[in-house]
């Protein structure tokens, strides 16, 4: 899968490496807790340690926790390995996404609605354009997301929007401006997560409450990451065009559609009854 491109608002990454390779400008950047994010709110329920390395987020019955980049993004690749809320996490929501500001906010979001023991977590996914969502596709995972940490990751370029787990695809949506559907591409992002209770409607439709009980509830961070390529006055526009799906990789997209989707906004007749909107009629959504 090739590497994807970030732009750059306002800070510089610290220990940025970067490489030149004809016209692009591939640049990536571990990441430090300490140097990259704020902890926003939630007090000492937001916690780093190890030097920067490991960030915990706690949710208990008085508050739960939250942090955010310093740094903006337009365009990237961004890594973020979580170990999930374990056993009875119902009613909690650990939602990690990219976001801007104001009243016609962009967004692409992963959120992970927790759930009974032994019942499956469900990966809810979304992207916002102009304040406006309702493009969500939910999944279940091949994997119990609570026992070790996982990579999920956003592709985000002015062609698509690629969402992965462990460089599996999950979902893509691509860029369908040609048929007026708004698309994401000049508004500068912040990485955001956070930790809440949802229980009035995150699991099983807001049946199953919190059970408070068991808290704190606890995600664990570790290895962000951000990889890109700038464009550069140069550049014939080829690399940055290219499709980050090959034939393996869209095999893999097809297989967990098949087999672990469990909603599409796009088949969704009650909801749309009056017809679905374009990029759904569209094979733009695919590869």
């Amino acid at each position: 899968m090739a590497v994807s491109s970030i732009g750059f608002s306002g800070c510089v990454l610290v220990g940025l490496v970067v490489v030149v390779m004809s016209s692009l400008v591939v640049a990536t950047s571990a990441g430090n807790f300490y140097q990259d994010f704020d902890l926003t709110w939630g007090d000492n329920r937001a916690k780093v340690f190890k030097g920067g390395q490991l960030l915990s987020l706690s949710l208990d019955r008085v508050s739960g926790s939250g942090f955010r980049s310093k740094n903006e993004y337009l365009f990237g690749r961004i890594d973020m390995q979580l170990k999930l809320v374990a056993g009875n996490s119902a009613g909690t929501v650990t939602a990690y996404y990219l976001s801007s500001q104001g009243p016609t906010h962009d967004e692409i979001d992963f959120e992970f609605l927790g759930n009974l023991s032994g019942d499956p977590y469900i990966v809810h996914t979304n992207v916002f354009t102009q304040g406006k969502g309702n493009r969500e596709q939910q999944f279940h995972l091949w994997f119990d997301p609570t026992r070790n940490f996982h990579t999920y990751s956003i592709i985000w370029k002015p062609q698509h929007i690629i969402f992965l787990v462990d460089n599996t695809p999950l979902r893509v949506f691509k860029n369908a401006e040609s048929i007026g559907v708004p698309f994401p591409k000049s508004q500068p992002m912040k990485i955001y997560s956070s930790l809440w209770n949802a229980d009035d409607w995150a699991t099983r439709g807001g049946l199953v409450k919190t059970d408070w009980t068991k808290a704190p509830f606890t995600a664990y961070y570790r290895n962000f990451k951000v990889t890109a390529f700038k464009s550069t006055s140069s550049q014939s526009d080829s690399a940055w065009q290219t499709n980050e799906l090959d034939a393996p990789g869209r095999r893999r997209l097809r297989w967990v559609q098949k087999y672990f989707m469990i909603y599409n906004y796009c088949t969704d007749l009650k909801r749309f009854p009056q017809g679905f909107p374009p990029e759904c009629s569209s094979r733009s959504r695919f590869l």
